[in-house]
């Protein structure tokens, strides 16, 4: 199996503070997924957005990562991450 990244992971700066803010545990299992994502962005609790072609979120937990995928360019946009609560999935 090809662990080496494939795919480019892009995290916005909203989504890398929530990440700092974390309890540290939390915080090291996040950046592992994310690391994870630049190997295969569809492995693990995902499931595409409904009514966005590219959207997905991915669950770690009590934390939801949400990204868009552009395949032909192979690169992971990280939108959000943040504990789920009720508003989570507004866009």
């Amino acid at each position: 199996m090809n662990s080496a990244p494939t795919w480019q992971v892009r995290v916005s700066k909203p989504a890398v503070k929530n990440v700092e803010r974390a309890p540290r545990d939390e915080r090291e299992r996040l950046l592992a997924v994310l690391d994870e994502m630049a190997i295969d962005p569809f492995v693990g609790d995902v499931l595409p957005l409904k009514g966005h072609s590219h959207a997905f979120r991915r669950r770690v937990g009590s934390w939801r990562i949400l990204f868009d995928v552009y395949r032909a360019e192979r690169v992971v946009d990280v939108v959000v991450i943040e504990r789920r609560s009720t508003t989570t999935y507004r866009r």
